[in-house]
């Protein structure tokens, strides 16, 4: 296939945030305006092309699931190429080494893997581990082992020959959840925990400018930071601290347009999908999916129920802007409004 024009002049953002990428994709009102009065975008499962992971190396499950889970992905795909020609006039075709930072490589069974924070991530980068001989288990692999160690090869380490080369062969593979209970996750694992980053880099600044009458020791810790407060600064257009990646869209994190991803699963059916691409990639039979949860395991999963618990503090205006934060990405990998009173 004939691949973009790289460019290779990085561009100036806020550690871990793509949020000034001129070359991100922006939702105005003329946008909203334009899909609303487009036809309407099929997820019709029949009359698809092949899936593009061809090939079974290995026990297939059952052959409904097999045929059913790549329909899926046929359909997931298509979906995706569709919302992104709607807008490709916002779309760079220029691939920089920030479009593809957070995308970790796995050589021996060409796997390219764009991280969405709070969607797996750590259980992936295990995942990624064992393939790569660094581990034989993903039980064995420790929190700090998998966020600190440095263990696996980003795509943007290698040269522009090699980027090109793994972009056109791998298998490019992205898993997403639902916006706001993603960020709502975000929100509870660095705000509602001991946080020794958060707290003073991101807390700081949000209850100073958001908390009236703010204590000292508020102000001094950072810590203890509500959640409207952080809804204030991330709905804010004159943020006192830049984006991060754990709140940061999953269609502005890993470029879905420019990079037209191979595989593109979810969140709440990680498990089944996990293990259906394992297989079909032709990792060992003995490696599925881990379902364990490292971080805080006691406390309760966010789940749609407790989402909607801590969307109901805010006002009707503040969730649309939510939803309108995040709206390339519920049109983009087809999840439902969160609240009827959205439009």
């Amino acid at each position: 296939m004939q691949f973009p024009v790289f460019e290779w002049t990085r561009q100036p953002a806020t550690p871990g945030s793509r949020e000034q990428d001129m070359d991100s994709l922006h939702v105005t009102k003329r946008h909203r305006k334009l899909l609303k009065t487009s036809p309407v975008i099929s997820n019709n499962l029949h009359n698809s092309t092949s899936p593009s992971f061809s090939g079974f190396p290995g026990t297939p499950p059952g052959r409904w699931q097999w045929h059913r889970l790549s329909h899926i992905q046929e359909a997931r795909r298509r979906l995706m190429k569709e919302v992104c020609a709607k807008y490709k006039s916002s779309i760079s075709r220029t691939i920089t080494p920030h479009h593809v930072s957070r995308i970790f490589v796995e050589d021996k069974y060409k796997l390219l893997y764009c991280e969405v924070p709070k969607a797996g991530c750590s259980n992936w980068k295990r995942i990624l581990m064992v393939l790569s001989g660094l581990a034989s288990s993903t039980h064995e692999i420790k929190h700090d082992a998998v966020h600190y160690g440095n263990h696996l090869k980003r795509l943007d380490s290698f040269d522009r020959q090699g980027i090109t080369r793994r972009l056109e062969t791998y298998n490019k593979v992205l898993f997403v959840r639902e916006p706001l209970e993603r960020l709502v996750s975000a929100f509870r694992d660095k705000f509602q925990n001991p946080n020794t980053y958060y707290h003073p880099v991101f807390g700081k600044p949000i209850i100073s400018k958001y908390r009236v009458n703010a204590s000292k020791s508020a102000l001094r810790t950072g810590s203890g930071v509500t959640f409207q407060e952080f809804m204030q600064y991330l709905l804010d257009v004159h943020r006192p601290v830049g984006m991060d990646i754990h709140w940061e869209p999953a269609s502005q994190l890993c470029s879905p347009c420019l990079l037209d991803y191979d595989f593109i699963g979810k969140f709440e059916t990680m498990e089944e999908e996990a293990n259906f691409l394992l297989r079909r990639t032709g990792a060992p039979q003995n490696l599925t999916f881990p379902s364990f949860k490292d971080r805080n395991p006691k406390a309760e999963r966010t789940s749609t129920h407790l989402t909607q618990r801590y969307f109901s503090q805010l006002s009707t205006s503040e969730r649309q802007r939510a939803y309108d934060f995040y709206y390339m990405d519920y049109l983009m990998f087809n999840y439902s409004k969160p609240f009827k009173d959205l439009y």
